[in-house]
């Protein structure tokens, strides 16, 4: 059994859209898209900004690994299955190029980023990326858009990282805490505002506190202490 057919793609509310300037007669085109597989129940949800880029319209079909790899290229299919394989099942993310063909019948070239998400102990729980239409933006020689993209892809890669941090995070104090999500990114918000660390790197800090690597530090562990519920009596 393919472990690529088993994995999902999931919409993300306030996905980022990427626009190029547009010309007064023509309208910006969207060139950014984003995806989420939740390995947890077999979904995939695309943002209306995927859906727009690769023209299959929102509503019309549902979201699969099967509908992606239908738009791209037969030369190309196997080694992105390949490594969405291999990022579900081990959670290395990746970064490749690939030809597809649009619903429309154009054929657009796509870098395609995927970050896949991890819970405490380095399950893989989802994979989360951005698809990028970049056909328009390489003409040939042109080495100072290649380091362009090179340092955007470097830039998404970061911040899928930093967001799969927290939402792990978050996660472990969930469970501690007995909260809810909200509550535990505020307690996240609240644990970086008091120690002076970004939220990510406090967020760092928890994930290995729970899967043993480190201890907390002394600051981090007395806030934690002092937002924890009193214990149920006997």
């Amino acid at each position: 059994m393919s472990t690529t057919a088993a994995l999902p793609l999931h919409a993300e509310p306030g996905s980022r859209r990427v626009h190029r300037a547009a010309s007064p007669q023509t309208a910006a085109t969207r060139v950014a898209g984003r995806f989420r597989g939740d390995l947890t129940t077999g979904t995939w949800w695309w943002s209306p900004e995927l859906h727009d880029l690769l023209r299959v319209p929102a509503g019309t079909v549902q979201p699969t690994v099967q509908l992606l790899l239908s738009h791209v290229h037969a030369d190309d299919r196997p080694a992105l299955q390949e490594a969405l394989a291999v990022a579900g099942t081990s959670g290395a993310p990746f970064a490749r190029e690939h030809r597809v063909r649009r619903g429309d019948g154009a054929d657009r070239t796509l870098l395609v980023v995927c970050e896949p998400e991890l819970d405490p102990a380095g399950a893989v729980l989802a994979l989360a990326g951005l698809a990028v239409d970049v056909t328009d933006g390489r003409p040939a020689g042109s080495d100072d858009v290649v380091r362009h993209l090179q340092t955007e892809v470097e830039q998404l890669r970061s911040a899928m990282a930093s967001r799969a941090a927290i939402e792990q995070a978050k996660g472990v104090l969930m469970v501690l805490m007995s909260c809810g999500d909200q509550v535990a990114f505020d307690l996240l918000a609240h644990i970086s505002s008091h120690t002076h660390r970004k939220v990510r790197d406090v967020a760092v800090l928890i994930i290995d506190s729970a899967s043993g690597r480190n201890p907390l530090p002394d600051d981090v562990r007395a806030i934690l202490h002092d937002a924890s519920p009193p214990p149920h009596p006997a």
